[in-house]
């Protein structure tokens, strides 16, 4: 049979439960066309990139999918009719992936730091004081932070302005502008 994957997002005012119960109905509709649901993610309330139906957030629920066409429109065709579903999205894949998702493997991850702390872009952690370095802060495990980075160095003069420098370094008029005024 034919694999899919499906993405449908809800309106906001429902609960997760009714999600659920949403994607629960989805699934008997497949079931009883002859297919399977692989998998199953509620990805949570979430934010739109823009606006649907006057609505900013949405309940995300992700199913992966092994069911003949039939079942696949029959599904699609209840997501239409029904008044929760804003959006839904779904398309044929090659084959499912028995792992977690990008979404839910990204939501472990934030899970698992305490608040206030961060990773910088080399991997290390640190507390939640952002730069720390010299300014106090300093990492919250007790480790010293890494050194801070030298600024970079200004760019080479041009060549005819070098030299026009250094002609004034030998011929000693090195007196400041201030120093003229005052003259």
């Amino acid at each position: 049979m034919p694999l899919y994957e499906s993405t449908l997002i809800a309106r906001p005012d429902i609960s997760g439960q009714q999600v659920e119960g949403l994607g629960e109905q989805f699934q008997e509709i497949v079931r009883d066309k002859g297919g399977e649901v692989a998998k199953t993610e509620y990805w949570g309330l979430r934010s739109l990139t823009y606006r649907i139906k006057k609505n900013r957030k949405g309940h995300y629920l992700h199913m992966q999918i092994d069911a003949p066409a039939e079942a696949i429109a029959e599904m699609e065709r209840n997501m239409r009719i029904n008044e929760d579903v804003m959006r839904y999205l779904t398309i044929k894949v090659e084959a499912l992936d028995p792992e977690p998702s990008a979404v839910m493997q990204s939501k472990g991850s934030r899970d698992g730091r305490g608040r206030g702390e961060y990773r910088s872009r080399g991997g290390e952690r640190g507390g939640g004081e952002r730069g720390g370095g010299e300014r106090g802060g300093g990492r919250r495990d007790g480790a010293e932070s890494p050194p801070a980075a030298k600024a970079p160095e200004p760019a080479a003069k041009a060549p005819e302005k070098q030299a026009a420098a250094e002609a004034e370094d030998k011929s000693g008029a090195t007196e400041s502008t201030a120093e003229k005024a005052e003259d």
